[in-house]
């Protein structure tokens, strides 16, 4: 705001005393001091309000106004409150230095003008970011020369002093202010996600207001307008987009922000959604290169033709390597609980989601995060994860590693959209060699998704080395073949566990997987040899079976397993 609209307020109480000619300086924010030397408070631009407790006698004037002149501050506004009328010393001194004074009558609070000026000041860095967000999204849409979602945020901080973050339906960090301090805590991050999706499938209205740690954020969804299906009604169908839309994380309460506010961090979101987009263009070529190579694995196509199209796949994904990878795959499917009529394509959510697990939207250079294709067939998405050339001796384990901590981070917040509505399975292969190996670990991939299928729990992966024990076998034992195998043997276990406290159960898991060793066992249990005897021959008694044989082991162990 301008000095001269600090006169045309009445209710401020100014007078102006000298200066007349600099009324068009810009007011960029208010300080109140009695400081001799507030410099190091000042970042020019500021009106000072002033009691002129710092002056002693009529020599300290010249030097303070000197200060501020200095400094840069836009005006002088000096209080009648203690002293009376503004002693002529300070009047001469800042006719001097060229700088505004005023005198605030003694019926008006420095605050009142510290609120006025607050207010105004902050309405119109409001605007002026918004000419700047809509000049922004002008150059974004013609080309890559507005500088990515980074660039907006900053402008927030900067300019509305609000921290302001954009995460993945996964609760992984895509971008954020550069102002905004430390980057959010990934636990953070995975809390705020599931609040948002959890809102988002209920149906409630953004922005949603959330508490963690103790501090509210306001979280904006940001819809993207490339992947906007439409129902049979026109409405977008939520579960098509659930798990794929990213949001604006915003440190503040939006709850009493006023309209032109909240209309500017939707024009916020509009602005990120078209760098969205681009991204997702950028990953067409991955994705036609993964949806050609799955076409020729499904179809049975000769070795040597698979071959010849992950040579060309293998520069897109890893540049600069001179060596071709070896591949892994995983497989994904969502699936819905209920369905209201026709039930939403769940093939291109997954390969979305997939990517947004597999893949960091950070990543622009060839760092392994970004070198996946993801493809997708029916309600299954495939992805194609090549790794680099390993020794002769490496034995693919770090698929099994990848099944096991591949959802860690995001289990919380995808479940919580899932909750109540659907699921998400994943199945990781082991890593083949040649091209040969591609239709085979295809295969493994899904059926490692099938045994996560048959787990509990609204987000599930398996790996490849469960493929090789019972764990493969004792998912797709029926429920009710499940329930009497392990209540004949188990039940009258438990029932004297409940009656004598006699820690049957937990002894028996400690005897099988000691492999039957009387001492290794007791040392475990913290017993006697003489005692843990007496508690497994109860067991044997109570089941009429014997744990020396074979047999009557593998049994317990798979009832213990299946239970």
């Amino acid at each position: 705001m301008r000095l001269r609209a600090l006169l045309d307020t009445d209710a401020l109480g100014l007078r102006l005393l000298g200066g007349e000619d600099e009324l068009d300086r810009a007011v960029r924010g208010v300080m109140t001091t009695d400081l001799r030397d507030p410099s190091r408070y000042l970042s020019g631009g500021e009106l000072v309000l002033t009691g002129l407790a710092w002056r002693r006698s009529a020599a300290d004037s010249e030097p303070f106004v000197r200060i501020l002149v200095q400094a840069g501050v836009a005006a002088l506004a000096a209080g009648e409150a203690e002293l009376g009328d503004v002693p002529d010393d300070l009047v001469v001194a800042c006719a001097r230095h060229r700088l505004p004074l005023f005198a605030v009558h003694e019926s008006v609070a420095f605050a009142t003008i510290t609120e006025h000026v607050v207010r105004q000041v902050s309405g119109e860095r409001a605007g002026d970011l918004a000419a700047v967000v809509d000049r922004h999204r002008r150059m974004m849409t013609a080309g890559p020369a507005g500088g990515g979602p980074d660039v907006v945020l900053d402008l927030l901080g900067s300019d509305l002093d609000l921290r302001a973050w954009v995460l993945s339906p996964a609760g992984r960090l895509i971008a954020g202010s550069k102002v905004a301090g430390p980057a959010l805590p990934a636990e953070v991050c995975a809390r705020l996600a599931g609040e948002h999706l959890a809102a988002v499938r209920t149906g409630r209205r953004g922005p949603y207001r959330v508490a963690v740690g103790g501090t509210t954020y306001s979280l904006f969804p940001i819809r993207s307008s490339g992947r906007a299906a439409q129902g049979p009604r026109g409405a977008r169908d939520v579960r098509e987009s659930l798990l794929s839309d990213w949001l604006l994380a915003v440190e503040a309460d939006a709850g009493d922000w006023p309209g032109e506010r909240l209309d500017l961090l939707q024009g916020v979101t509009q602005l990120i959604a078209v760098e969205r987009d681009r991204r997702d263009a950028a990953r067409t070529v991955r994705r036609r290169l993964a949806q050609e190579v799955l076409e020729l694995v499904q179809t049975g196509a000769a070795p040597a033709e698979i071959a010849a199209r992950l040579r060309v796949a293998a520069p897109v994904l890893l540049p600069g390597l001179g060596a071709a990878p070896h591949w892994q795959v995983v497989v994904a499917r969502v699936e819905w609980d209920h369905t209201d009529g026709e039930a939403p394509k769940a093939g291109p959510l997954t390969q979305s989601l997939l990517e947004e697990i597999l893949v960091d939207p950070l990543a622009t250079g060839p760092e392994p995060s970004d070198r996946i294709a993801v493809a997708h067939t029916g309600d299954e998405a495939v992805a194609l994860v090549p790794l680099p050339a390993v020794s002769s001796e490496h034995d693919g384990s770090e698929a099994g590693v990848l099944a096991d901590t591949l959802l860690a981070a995001v289990r919380d917040p995808l479940s919580a959209g899932l909750d109540g509505d659907g699921r998400l399975t994943l199945g990781v292969s082991a890593a083949v060699h040649s091209a040969e190996g591609l239709r085979g670990a295809l295969e493994e991939a899904r059926h490692a998704r099938r045994v996560a299928a048959a787990r509990p729990g609204r987000v599930c992966a398996a790996g490849h080395q469960e493929l090789a024990s019972h764990v493969l076998l004792l998912p797709f034992v029926p429920d009710d073949v499940r329930r009497a195998f392990t209540a004949r043997l188990l039940d009258p276990l438990r029932d004297y566990d409940r009656r004598h406290r006699a820690e049957l159960i937990p002894t028996l898991e400690a005897f099988l997987d000691c492999d039957g060793s009387w001492t290794r066992c007791a040392s475990r249990l913290h017993l006697h040899v003489n005692t843990l005897r007496y508690r497994v021959g109860r067991i044997e008694q109570l089941t009429s079976r014997d744990l020396s044989r074979l047999e009557d082991k593998l049994d317990f162990f798979l009832a213990l397993r299946m239970s």
